[in-house]
């Protein structure tokens, strides 16, 4: 068998390249030495990688205005936006967002559709051409123009075979190939993940510079799950369904779960069960559907009553996050996704549990925060994943 003429490079160097495309797209134009300072990468790393992105054409060096210390004018590195284009999939449990976006993962066009995507996966994955071919035309390219394509679900997806799984709020998608199923929609390979681990990459992509390399984010929604980011790489675990913490038993509740066990987190933390409790509180009477009218929680947080019904829910969930923080000793914990958006009664709740139940020393490492993207964070970290199949993984 004939060696290939060109060896393939090294995780090391991969990740190296992922790191330089992710923070050249963050912040534009950047010195060797800047970014040097941003990643954390040695000098020598950094101008290996900046030959081989000048080397292919997805980056360029001008020189900049501003001067060193010793008056000598700083080359500066610029990714070439135009090089390529890439569709990017949001897939909700009630709504589709499709985006365009280049390789700096600016969104140049984007269309959503509020449907029932837990129920009816072949209209939905009819509608995602539909959409797609809105954001194309708002960004004024055609399909032909697309690089890679990827896309989030809010469902347990198996890596060694690509279906999804169960437990799954995804109940109509289980057995189904996600990725298979849009390829044929689009004629282009397809990267699918799990939605928690779009939302860690979507936060990893915009850290506003300061790189993290050692992150959970959750999101919050009508399920509970969590994206790992350990030392820089996404964890999927041994089968890709890693992160279901929505899964863990707590003591002393007995609910019943859709997993079929009783008192999961979610079950008893989800937003269903959060609006639940807040109806019952502030319109006693009120019937479970009546949850539905509620107003946002970022809304609602204000209000005393409201406030200690989200800040409990954030105390659950924080002595789950304890045992996380005790195992992984994060750098931060974001939290996203519908309940996210609750704000400080969560993150206060949250933080409570972890100083109680995490060991100090863990406890007092990790940040926690609520997503800065709010509810973007699983569409920018498919753009990123899309970013990342057109140019180099990471």
């Amino acid at each position: 068998m004939t060696a290939p003429a060109h060896p393939a490079p090294s995780a090391r160097r991969l990740r190296t390249r992922a790191a330089l495309l992710a923070v050249l797209g963050e912040h534009g134009a950047l010195s060797r030495a800047e970014i040097s300072r941003l990643t954390g990468l040695s000098r020598s790393a950094v101008s290996s990688a900046v030959t081989d992105l000048i080397d292919e054409g997805l980056a360029g060096e001008t020189t900049a205005a501003a001067t060193t210390g010793r008056g000598r004018r700083a080359a500066a590195v610029t990714l070439r936006r135009a090089h390529a284009l890439v569709l990017a999939f949001d897939f909700g449990h009630t709504h589709v967002t499709a985006a365009v976006a280049d390789t700096t993962g600016a969104v140049l066009g984007e269309a959503t559709a509020h449907l029932d995507v837990d129920n009816h996966p072949r209209e939905v994955l009819a509608a995602a051409r539909t959409l797609a071919d809105r954001a194309l035309a708002a960004a004024g390219h055609p399909l032909d123009a697309i690089a890679a394509v990827a896309a989030g679900i809010p469902g347990a997806l198996d890596t060694r075979t690509n279906v999804v799984r169960a437990p799954s709020t995804l109940s109509q998608w289980i057995g189904m190939d996600p990725a298979a199923e849009l390829g044929r929609l689009f004629d282009r390979p397809v990267t699918v993940g799990n939605d928690a681990e779009m939302g860690a990459r979507g936060e990893r992509a915009h850290s506003g510079g300061h790189a993290v390399n050692d992150l959970i984010y959750v999101k919050a929604s009508t399920g509970i799950g969590a994206g790992l980011l350990l030392d820089g790489r996404i964890y999927r675990g041994a089968s890709g369904i890693s992160g279901e913490i929505g899964h863990i038993q707590l003591p002393d509740t007995g609910t019943w779960c859709r997993c079929g066990n009783r008192g999961c987190l979610e079950s008893v933390a989800s937003i269903v069960e959060v609006r639940r409790r807040l109806a019952h509180v502030l319109a006693p009477g009120a019937r479970p559907d009546d949850a539905a009218d509620l107003p946002p929680l970022g809304e609602l947080a204000g209000t005393p009553a409201a406030a200690r019904v989200i800040g409990e829910a954030g105390r659950t969930i924080g002595r789950v996050l304890a045992d996380l923080v005790n195992c992984l000793n994060p750098a931060a914990i974001v939290i996203g996704g519908e309940l996210g958006l609750a704000g400080a009664p969560l993150i206060n709740g949250i933080r409570e549990s972890v100083d109680r139940y995490a060991q100090p020393a863990v406890a007092e490492a990790v940040e926690i925060r609520a997503s800065r993207l709010g509810l973007r964070s699983e569409l920018y970290g498919a753009v990123d994943a899309a970013v990342a199949a057109a140019v180099g993984p990471d």
